[in-house]
């Protein structure tokens, strides 16, 4: 009985963390990596099964966002080949980053994101037109490479930061810069994460089931809000989740 109250916790906490970060453009993490941490697993093998699980949520996420023809080829390429190289060096050196100074960091970071989007009303409403030069192509590559090593060490709440990133750097809306982050991010940057990670051999492989369906169902639903919405709601909803969580990540750092 112990065992299946269990699993269907770890399935509604899936859910829940999944749907949050589908509709407000990442964060699954720092709702579902803590949880499995207080479930009972150590940092370790947490990470590498929260890794493993979040690629269902842009499996579920892209389902919804495929259909609505949300995503830019040539970005998207652009995320890819900046962020994976990143990622595979953060997972490769996660386990020698001092925890506690990595997560108050982390906090850090994320409750800017939440004032920086606050205080600019207009940012993501809408799709903005950019023309980069070379120099500022270059500056937008090294971010998504800096956001992808975090991506692979730390892995809770930079999807937040790609999110944001392409609404100001790339122009996007708040609804599409979402959907680059939970197809991009939540397959190829979590599932190379969970790639590295995976050989340290630390994944809870019987806790990954209901951690998968729940990713499953709860990235569809929060993609489908996001794209019903609105940019008002779910820039919105980006705002709160990046400093709630950044606020979490602060106190569980003491």
């Amino acid at each position: 009985m112990a065992t299946e109250l269990l699993l269907l916790a770890l399935g509604a906490i899936a859910v829940v963390a999944n749907a949050l970060s589908a509709f407000a453009g990442g964060g699954a993490g720092l709702v579902q990596l803590p949880a499995l941490i207080l479930l009972g697993l150590p940092f370790a093998s947490a990470l590498a099964t929260h890794k493993l699980a979040s690629v269902a949520l842009g499996l579920g996420a892209a389902g919804r966002h495929w259909r609505a023809s949300s995503l830019e080829p040539r970005l998207s390429l652009l995320v890819l080949l900046a962020g994976l190289p990143g990622v595979w060096i953060g997972a490769s050196s996660v386990l020698a980053l001092p925890d506690q100074v990595a997560t108050a960091a982390l906090g850090l970071l994320t409750v800017s994101l939440g004032l920086y989007s606050a205080r600019r009303p207009e940012l993501g409403k809408s799709d903005r037109v950019v023309n980069h030069n070379a120099k500022q192509q270059l500056m937008g590559v090294a971010v998504l490479f800096a956001i992808g090593v975090l991506n692979g060490s730390l892995t809770s709440g930079t999807g937040l930061f790609v999110t944001l990133w392409l609404v100001r750097w790339f122009g996007l809306s708040y609804p599409r810069a979402v959907a680059h982050t939970l197809i991009l991010v939540g397959l190829a940057w979590n599932g190379t994460g969970a790639l590295v990670l995976g050989f340290s051999g630390e994944i809870r492989w019987s806790w990954v089931p209901p951690l998968i369906v729940g990713s499953l169902i709860g990235g569809y639903l929060g993609a489908h809000l996001s794209l019903e919405k609105g940019s008002r709601l779910v820039k919105t909803a980006f705002e709160w989740l990046a400093l709630l969580m950044g606020l979490s990540l602060l106190v569980r750092s003491f």
